[in-house]
């Protein structure tokens, strides 16, 4: 076992044994054994050098590496848990580990919140929440008027911005949320629970309801 971890870890950039992962993660062992398996697919899909890049993230997102998204920069930036402008095996599975479905829902929330706070000033501004509810539209191919955007814009204001001072902090985006949990739809991927070997989508966006107007623009 021991000699398979070294094996490992001389292939894995930023490996960490299994047993460690799992332990911190809603992951048992052997699902973070199969994360290995795919991130080693990952990891080597443009640049073969065990590590992902931003452009083979987008590529596993969206079958095109040259996509520029607001998303997926988003999310790239929040699993590159040390800013060093690439995804190690260990910043992986821990960033993973929070869209399983036995993730805590306060990590989904937190995770959310950090999703929309652009500028990462502890709070989620008009500006901010308006440039992500434009890429989400723009990955899904919904069009909207800029009248419904900014209904949207305003509807969601008007009830989380609870202090009324133009911007969303931590605690009004808990009570919002709990309010609209529909808001934390895209913050589980059921098939976590069943790893394969294929990327599993972030997003995956279906029509929208007038009745669930909301920060992430979800569906049903």
């Amino acid at each position: 076992m021991g000699c398979a971890s070294s094996k490992r870890s001389k292939q894995l950039h930023g490996y960490e044994d299994p047993s460690v992962l799992a332990a911190e993660t809603p992951f048992t062992v052997n699902e973070v054994e199969s994360l290995e398996e795919l991130y080693k697919k990952l990891s080597n899909s443009i640049i073969a050098d065990g590590l992902i890049h931003k452009e083979e993230f987008h590529l596993a997102l969206f079958k095109n590496r040259n996509q520029r998204n607001l998303f997926a920069d988003r999310v790239f930036d929040l699993f590159d848990l040390k800013r060093n402008g690439v995804i190690e095996f260990g910043e992986f599975v821990r960033s993973l580990g929070i869209f399983h479905p036995n993730a805590p829902a306060a990590d989904k929330i937190a995770f959310a919140f950090k999703l929309y706070d652009l500028r990462q000033t502890g709070f989620i501004e008009r500006e901010e929440l308006k440039e992500m509810v434009l890429a989400l539209l723009h990955e899904s191919e919904l069009v909207l008027s800029e009248d419904i955007v900014e209904m949207i814009i305003d509807k969601t204001f008007s009830e989380a911005d609870t202090k009324g001072d133009g911007k969303i902090n931590l605690e009004e985006w808990k009570a919002f949320v709990s309010k609209y949990p529909s808001l934390l739809k895209n913050m589980t991927l059921p098939y976590l629970k069943d790893i394969s070997i294929a990327f599993p989508s972030f997003v995956d966006l279906p029509e929208i309801e007038e009745s669930d107007v909301s920060v992430s623009v979800n569906g049903d």
